[in-house]
């Protein structure tokens, strides 16, 4: 089984000090390396108050607006944090997982760790610890990062579980990741993993989902909308790449499926405020392919690793009565990647890339 490359201090088993060190030397553990998977965030329920705090924190995110405080916090505070919690919580309401009284966010994200951490185990044995945390909510980065510390880990890879990069979503994370490291006494060495939108993995599964779907389809859908979450095009033209990659994405399952450029369409969704964003906005492009004709549609959402609020309710609520208010007859939304066998496989392998040099 592959060991890691680093040296390990002599520590006797049960004993948690280094061989020649004095008797009152604090303890000292086995040293590990930490994989630490970040995902967006969960409010902690659906009431007004645990979604308040939820939309604040990611409301204030400066990569996320980045409006002047003295406009934005008069405005957010004030305004939109006394109304938005109400109907956000009336959403998540709709999807949430009651059994574990948790966000379907958290339950997959969890299921894909341990699935992740399983494969990870098997490769590298107890020299890696696989753990998660979000970037809004809870379980926070601070904590997780503290108590890979706490276990041992002298070198954590941290993983945006983002497949594009943007700054309101890698970025972020990656700021809170080293925000977090600020704050220990013995710090970590660190690496990102960078996104992996174009991995063949990534796309492999990508589409295995949809010849899936398609082949439990009495009928072939006109047209699969790969449906990404937007952005306002001015962080396009400040040099976010993220515009780009989602429309190579596109490019690239269309071509692993064998299609023709007319199959599969890309668009934008979750628009806020009035700034203009990424389009075709996705809410108005469904419904306009159904008054071309196009009856029958199958929606994907390559951008999350995870179903979400984003997808469970806005792609299956907003975005699917857009389109059958239009005259569109059947909608069809598949599912994301979530913990598929494949989906762990492309995470696992993006994972074992960036371990490189640091086990074997």
């Amino acid at each position: 089984m592959p060991q890691a490359m680093y040296n390990k201090p002599d520590i006797p088993a049960g004993q948690g000090r280094l061989a020649h060190a004095p008797a009152d030397h604090p303890p000292v553990k086995a040293p590990k390396i930490g994989v630490l998977i970040a995902n967006l965030g969960t409010p902690d329920n659906y009431d007004y108050w645990s979604m308040r705090r939820y939309l604040n924190e990611f409301l204030s995110d400066k990569r996320v607006i980045d409006i002047s405080d003295w406009i934005w916090q008069p405005l957010l505070q004030l305004v939109i944090l006394t109304k938005r919690p109400f109907a956000s919580g009336a959403n998540y309401k709709l999807i949430w997982n009651h059994e574990k009284n948790e966000s379907p966010l958290l339950t997959i994200t969890r299921d894909q760790t341990t699935a992740i951490a399983k494969e990870i185990a098997a490769a590298y044995g107890d020299d890696v610890m696989v753990d998660f945390c979000m970037r809004y909510g809870n379980p926070s980065t601070a904590s997780k990062v503290q108590a890979m510390v706490a276990a041992g880990c002298e070198k954590i890879l941290f993983f945006p579980l983002y497949p594009h990069y943007a700054g309101a979503t890698s970025a972020t994370a990656n700021d809170a990741f080293f925000a977090a490291l600020m704050k220990e006494k013995r710090q970590p060495a660190a690496r990102t993993v960078p996104e992996y939108f174009d991995h063949p993995a990534y796309i492999d599964a990508l589409a295995g989902s949809v010849e899936r779907a398609y082949a439990a389809l009495d009928h072939r859908p006109d047209v699969l909308v790969a449906s990404y979450h937007g952005m306002p095009i001015r962080y396009l033209m400040e040099g976010d790449p993220y515009h780009c990659q989602c429309a190579k994405t596109t490019r690239l399952l269309r071509e692993r499926l064998g299609w023709d450029k007319a199959d599969i369409d890309t668009s934008f969704q979750s628009v806020f405020g009035r700034e203009e964003w990424l389009k075709p906005y996705t809410v108005e492009h469904v419904a306009e392919l159904a008054r071309q004709g196009k009856k029958r549609i199958a929606v994907i959402a390559p951008a999350f690793s995870a179903d979400c609020i984003e997808t469970l309710e806005e792609i299956n609520g907003e975005i699917k009565e857009a389109f059958e208010h239009a005259g569109g007859e059947s909608f069809t939304y598949i599912p994301c990647l979530n913990d598929e066998a494949a989906h762990i496989a492309a995470l696992v392998a993006v994972i074992k890339q960036n371990l490189m040099g640091w086990v074997e």
